[in-house]
């Protein structure tokens, strides 16, 4: 009846648990590890030589864990003259740096200023306060749906996103609630008049479909990044753990028979599901001197969840709704045309610059798939394959040559996706010509400061470079198998540097074919790169 889950061990419980001790916020980096093998054309192990880098430099890119590896770098000035390069030209595994292409793609299409408006429709006869007929919420591709809206409005996000929480230890929640936008509707909708619906809701999803490829899938109604979040707290020894969860909608329901152990001992947290997802039950042991857990369980049906959901929000708000608020959504309700309906309410959503910003803070995986989908809507297509003609013409118009990209998906984590170093740094050069050139460079995450980048810097005395490198990492690793270490298929760092001055300098770092002997030895590139990157930072102020 039940699935299982991944499965989450504190340091020293796995093979592939964590050995190190500072704390790290590389979400979009480590996620990859569960993510299955990839193919890799063959490369001859090429190491630093001939690039130009000074010995520091070269002394970190060397080493037994890059043996095999082969290394690319594209440094550029403020004026494009080329301060370093070594295959800059070729292809390399990118990554989440992919979505330095996939959001730029999208936020040129719909500009930084761009608002989803999620509309509700009633579609019947109104007498009074009585609706004799449906209400129909349209899905319009907004990425949090009030879910993650702080009273500023801007979008919050953690150095480690919740949707990692099944990869990366660490991850936690905003404060929140995820179901403040259906919460906003259904309050919009009462203000209307409206107190009793005669007969169902249903949401309206064919704003756009997916394909396989758009892993994970993105949905025209998305609530709290379509997952369940499971957090388990410890309590005393012999003792059942603590659990709460969010959103607590029907027909979900969550167990847990996760027991408390003494301090030090193992945490080791097993999630399973039944096939529609519904049912989710915990188990395993927490440590009592551990830090709370949290995990996640998949939402099967999007569009079930969310209308289920609002029915919800509209009974708290005082709107009764007559069909039975949990089961299939009845999409046959959905009427082929608004002409002649009346929206009811609402909501809209913080402008788009934000969600860039959480993109590519928190490298958001599902945000970078649903890039591609919105740029097919704003073609005006319904699939999201379509979405990709739209960034080739996007990126020859901005001058940048599109054969030196290869994209299947958003995010970066499909096996054909490459790039080249140059075309990562024309992308970035191309933000510099533009009036959002500052709003770009900051939704970027900052060396040792915040998003994916944040704990790069902790428990060292000194850190070149913090606060002054904006850069989007990217990893790919994989098990391997026969050697019983993490293959680091792509590893790299993308961005700019603070040249002094006011001056930018653009840097695209990577290494393929790396090897780890495991998840605490992947991090640690992730370092190595952001100190190469802290360090070019350091010679590219001294050269003014």
């Amino acid at each position: 009846m039940f699935r299982k889950q991944q499965q989450y061990q504190q340091p020293g419980a796995g093979r592939f648990a964590r050995t190190g001790g500072r704390r790290r916020a590389c979400a979009g980096a480590v996620a990859a590890v569960v993510a299955g093998a990839l193919t890799m054309g063959a490369a001859a192990p090429q190491g630093p030589r001939g690039s130009g880098l000074s010995p520091d430099i070269t002394a970190l890119m060397t080493g037994p864990d890059y043996q095999h590896a082969q290394w690319g770098l594209l440094e550029l000035d403020d004026k494009g003259r080329v301060v370093h390069s070594q295959y800059p030209d070729q292809f390399f595994i990118p990554g989440s740096t992919a979505k330095l292409l996939s959001v730029s793609g999208v936020w040129h299409t719909l500009g930084s200023d761009h608002r989803f408006t999620t509309p509700v429709q009633a579609v019947g006869r109104r007498h009074g306060p009585v609706l004799d007929g449906n209400l129909v919420l349209v899905g319009q591709g907004d990425l949090t749906m009030g879910g993650r809206t702080a009273p500023d409005g801007t979008v919050s996000y953690t150095p480690i996103d919740h949707t990692y929480a099944d990869d990366v230890p660490g991850a936690t929640l905003t404060p929140e609630d995820p179901l403040a936008g259906l919460d906003r509707i259904a309050r919009q909708v009462r203000r209307s008049g409206i107190t009793q619906v005669r007969g169902n809701l249903a949401v309206d999803t064919r704003l756009f479909t997916s394909f396989p490829e758009l892993d994970p899938t993105p949905t025209p109604l998305i609530i709290n990044d379509n997952v369940i979040d499971l957090l388990t707290t410890p309590t005393a020894p012999g003792r059942a753990a603590r659990l709460s969860w969010r959103p607590q909608v029907a027909p979900y329901q969550v167990t847990s028979a996760v027991r408390t152990v003494a301090a030090g001992g193992t945490t080791d947290i097993q999630v399973d599901a039944s096939p529609d997802g519904t049912r989710i039950r915990l188990s395993g042991t927490i440590a009592a001197d551990a830090k709370p857990v949290l995990r996640v369980s998949d939402v099967q049906d999007p569009a079930a969840f969310g209308r289920t959901a609002l029915i919800e929000a509209l009974a708290r708000a005082g709107v009764t709704v007559r069909a039975r608020p949990t089961g299939p959504n009845p999409a046959s309700l959905v009427p082929g045309s608004y002409a002649g309906t009346q929206r009811v309410a609402a909501y809209v959503s913080p402008v788009f610059s934000q969600y860039s910003k959480l993109i590519l803070k928190v490298s958001h995986n599902l945000g970078a798939n649903l890039s591609i989908c919105l740029m097919a809507v704003a073609a005006g297509s319904h699939s999201c394959q379509d979405g990709f003609p739209v960034l080739h013409d996007f990126l020859q118009q901005a001058g940048i040559d599109p054969t030196q990209v290869q994209l299947l998906d958003g995010r970066g984590g499909n096996p054909v996706d490459r790039v080249t170093p140059r075309v990562e740094n024309e992308i970035l050069r191309y933000w510099e010509r533009t009036p959002d050139a500052t709003l770009f460079r900051n939704a970027l995450p900052i060396l040792g400061v915040d998003g994916s980048l944040a704990g790069v810097c902790e428990g060292q005395q000194t850190c070149p470079g913090r606060g002054r490198v904006w850069a989007k990492p990217g990893t790919n690793v994989a098990l391997d198998a026969v050697n019983n270490r993490l293959a680091v298929a792509g590893q790299a760092l993308g961005g700019y540097l603070d040249a002094g001055h006011g001056k930018l300098w653009t840097v695209y770092l990577t290494v393929n074919g790396a090897s780890a002997p495991d998840l605490q030895g992947a991090l640690d590139i992730i370092d190595v790169q952001a100190r190469i990157l802290g360090l070019l930072q350091q010679q590219a102020a001294r050269s003014r």
